[in-house]
Formats: C-alpha cells, structure tokens, sequence
C-alpha cells in the first residue's frame, strides 16, 4: 500500500456504481474501499479511517443522512453525498447535517474525482481555484457548476462535450487516444466505437467557435491535444 495516497470510502449499495467510482479513483491516484448498506459504512469509518467518503443517501440499514450525524459526532471527514435526489431541500439538509458537497445521478466520474480533489484541498487549507476553475485563452471551465465561457459569453454543451473539456482542460498540451477519452468520458465498461469520439469532439469545437477550432488539435492516427497559450 501506497501510505501517501489518500484514502476514500465509497458507499454504495450498487455494486456498479461502486465499481465505476473506484476504477476512476484509482486511476486518478486514490486509494479505496467501498460498502454497501449504513452499518457497514460506519464500521468501515472506524477501521479504515478514510480520508474523504462518497456516500449514497439511499441505503439500506441506516440512510446515508443518518450515516453522516453519526460520523460528524466524531470526525470532520469530508463527505460528498451522493444521490438520484434532485430537490433543493434534499440538498440543502444534507449539506446542513455536515457534507461538504452533492452530486446527483447519473453523474460525470470526471466531475465527481474534480470535486474530490476540491474538497480535499478545502478540507487541507490549500487553494481550491486549480481543481475548480480552468483558463485557456478564451475559454473558461468552472467544474462546480458546470458553466462554459467562451470571452466572457456562456455556452451550452451537453454532459459528454463538458466532460470532454474538462478532460482536455486537465491535461493541456498532452495527446489523449480516443480510447483514453472513452475510458474517461463514457465509462471503462463503454464497448461503443471511437468515433464517437471524433463526432462529439466536432460538436464540441463548433460551439467553442474559433477557439475550439484552433486548440482542440487532431493528432492523426492518435487522438488529440488541447493547446495551451
């Protein structure tokens, strides 16, 4: 074991969801463990000693917002809830009870490792501005709330197309393959064609206008970079 990786629980009573967050963390450095119902939760707390928990509301056992009173009795452990509940008063009381941050499913597992990252800064007293802001050129990324700014003009782009700028965002100048971009943007289990890819990329680029045309370069046979300044 790796003792200067940091440690997240990940609770979950879908064994998918479980698997699609821990092969993202991992891939982005973490170490994890995972459990399936609110008891387990606490007793893995106990004798893992996580450094962040990703923790489902809707458990068996005990519910994730009961989980977390418990947990914040004792410990300031950053918690990211997680949960197919949308309503601002669901939000609003699980982030009262003590957690950090809320995500809803389906959710981005890029957005979900950014947030991650963020809130472990926070949590550490450093700067959260290089998790949660990106800049290049023209084009602005804020990752909390999802926004795209093309020279201060907001635009829309679909879940993938922000996910695939986020990716390129967090790796200007590097070549990303398209099987990368699957793997990061459509999930490890995606068994679809890399075109994909090339078809989301061009929509991308037409509503990043210029900007997309001329930074998102086509490395051919390869995939592709984003180009800094």
């Amino acid at each position: 074991m790796d003792l200067l990786k940091q440690k997240v629980l990940i609770v979950d009573d879908e064994a998918s969801i479980q698997e699609l967050i821990r092969f993202n963390l991992e891939q982005a450095g973490f170490e994890t463990d995972v459990a399936s119902d609110g008891i387990a939760a606490l007793e893995k707390f106990e004798s893992y000693r996580p450094d962040l928990i990703v923790l489902d509301l809707m458990l068996p056992g005990k519910d994730g917002y009961d989980v977390c009173k418990e947990i914040r009795r004792s410990s300031n452990v950053p918690i990211i809830m997680l949960t197919a509940k949308e309503t601002e008063l669901e939000r609003v009381l699980g982030l009262e009870l003590g957690a950090d941050d809320y995500i809803t499913k389906p959710f981005s597992p890029l957005e979900l490792v950014a947030r991650i990252k963020a809130v472990l800064r926070r949590a550490s007293g450093q700067e959260t501005h290089d998790e949660n802001e990106f800049k290049v050129g023209n084009i602005f990324l804020q990752v909390d709330t999802r926004e795209v700014k093309v020279q201060d003009q907001s635009i829309e782009l679909t879940r993938k197309e922000f996910d695939l700028l986020l990716i390129f965002m967090q790796n200007i100048g590097k070549v990303l393959t398209r099987e990368i971009l699957l793997q990061k943007v459509w999930g490890y289990e995606y068994e679809g064609e890399t075109r994909t890819v090339d078809v989301h990329i061009r929509h991308l680029r037409r509503k990043l206008g210029p900007e997309g045309e001329t930074r998102i370069e086509t490395i051919h046979g390869v995939g592709y970079k984003l180009r800094g300044n």
